[in-house]
């Protein structure tokens, strides 16, 4: 086999251990937090988590069997929902608990993993030739980039959830 096509699949077995590893950190606090936002943004994760690594592991596959990277296979995956995720429990709910320490350390460490993720598939879409395969990098990157933001928004949330609607409700005075 080719020194790059095992280098391939040696980046495919890296993003494998990443994504199961992140969806099962994802599961583990969706079952633990009792806030909704928490849940749903840890589910939501979780979800789209579990696509990537079902989608890197078909991937996988073909790329060993055919010592290529396929063109054959379907490279796209399910876009997020997790962007509309905060704003959509908020607009359910009359008050949301507060989150607990627990919650606040968990999206902290959330947001590290997707920033990390960002980096690693923009790394790799920047390091290869192939359109097809640039292209399932840098989608795998902006999702991951989608999951940061939204962490990053519902850490922001958690922490001052009265600052958190003044700016997104944008209220201001235009000195009429």
């Amino acid at each position: 086999m080719e020194k790059k096509t095992e280098e391939r699949i040696k980046a495919l077995e890296i993003a494998l251990n990443n994504e199961a590893f992140e969806r099962d950190f994802y599961l583990k606090h969706k079952e633990r937090t009792t806030n909704p936002l928490g849940k749903l943004m840890f589910g939501t994760i979780a979800s789209d988590e579990s696509e990537h690594y079902q989608r890197i592991l078909k991937l996988h596959g073909k790329l060993k069997e055919e010592g290529k990277w396929p063109d054959t296979i379907p490279l796209k995956v399910k876009g997020t929902e997790v962007k509309s995720v905060l704003q959509n429990v908020i607009d359910s709910v009359e008050t949301l608990p507060e989150a607990d320490k627990d919650d606040m350390e968990a999206v902290k460490t959330a947001v590290d993993f997707e920033a990390k993720g960002v980096k690693f598939y923009e790394k790799l879409r920047d390091s290869v030739d192939g359109p097809l395969e640039k292209k399932f990098y840098g989608m795998l990157a902006s999702i991951e980039r989608e999951h940061l933001l939204s962490l990053q928004d519902t850490y922001e949330y958690f922490q001052d959830p009265e600052g958190w609607y003044r700016i997104k409700e944008k209220h201001h005075f235009d000195g009429a």
